[in-house]
């Protein structure tokens, strides 16, 4: 039996991040041959991920990767903001963004089968996500990316939460500023008639019900319902929304005078559509003490 050294231990737990004791008992395990050891760490640390997957991730930080006139967007999930500081899961981002544009995947299931290694994990981006929740001890996912191609592409990105791609053709300078607006004010569309008939129909239905409780005879009210919805689609189109540097113009005003066309954009948000777990902190403490009486 090989003698387990502090210094071996030492090595194992830098390598993986797991427990001292988890590593004496790999190394113990293996007979001290520190890559049987890593592997079977690897092995504990990756049921981990089976644990995690329940868990709702609804945090995360959107990556950008633009090279040339190609370019990808991507939100990446976890369950708390701690992990979205971790150098290793913001790594895994950067990565992943960066293989979409090299090999245009057609699906996230596509996007996981992709060569890469990264912190002892691979040769899969798969297999180094799930290698990361059992070294992190979170859930994490792919949770949707796009990709450009063709027309010239400029990107912006809020912090590590809101992240914006803008198709165009003219001035890059121009491109960027749409891109820092359109993260500003969150346009649905690039003009009224490209603003989706369910949001419009949503926004009619309050207009309606507001200009029911004025009481107004029925040809203002029908003024008042089709005034608010005019309004509406030029608040949410982004040609006719008033450009964030300088109010005095529209975004296409702006866009004109630099001689730039904006052919389209992506807006993502950080868990955008995911609900959220509220954690009844209380509750979950009266749940184990109530658990911990039954077992005894």
């Amino acid at each position: 039996m090989a003698a387990i050294t502090a210094s071996m231990v030492a090595e194992l737990r830098a390598k993986t991040d797991a427990p001292m004791m988890e590593c004496k008992k790999a190394l113990t395990e293996a007979d001290g041959d520190m890559a049987k050891a890593e592997e079977l760490l690897r092995v504990k640390l990756g049921s981990k991920a089976g644990k995690a997957a329940s868990r709702i991730t609804a945090e995360g930080v959107i990556a950008s990767f633009i090279d040339g006139n190609k370019g990808s967007l991507l939100e990446v999930n976890c369950e708390t903001d701690f992990v979205t500081k971790n150098d290793s899961f913001l790594a895994l981002a950067q990565a992943a963004a960066k293989l979409i544009v090299e090999h245009n995947p057609a699906s996230l299931e596509a996007l996981g089968a992709l060569s890469y290694s990264q912190d002892g994990f691979g040769p899969t981006l798969e297999d180094v996500r799930k290698g990361l929740i059992g070294k992190i001890g979170e859930n994490m996912s792919f949770r949707r990316f796009k990709r450009f191609e063709g027309a010239q592409v400029a990107s912006y990105l809020h912090g590590t939460r809101i992240g914006v791609v803008v198709e165009f053709d003219g001035d890059m300078t121009a491109a960027k500023d749409v891109a820092m607006h359109v993260a500003a004010m969150k346009p649905v569309a690039l003009t009224s008639a490209d603003v989706p008939a369910e949001l419009i129909e949503k926004e009619r239905s309050v207009a309606t019900a507001k200009a029911a409780e004025s009481g107004k005879p029925a040809d203002i009210a029908s003024k008042m319902i089709e005034g608010s919805v005019q309004k509406y689609l030029k608040e949410v189109s982004l040609f006719n929304q008033p450009f964030v540097k300088n109010d005095k113009q529209t975004v296409e005003q702006m866009l004109k005078a630099a001689n730039t066309n904006v052919k389209a954009f992506t807006l993502y948000v950080v868990g955008e559509g995911i609900e959220k777990k509220v954690d009844d902190f209380a509750a979950e403490v009266a749940a184990q003490v109530a658990a911990a009486k039954q077992s005894a």
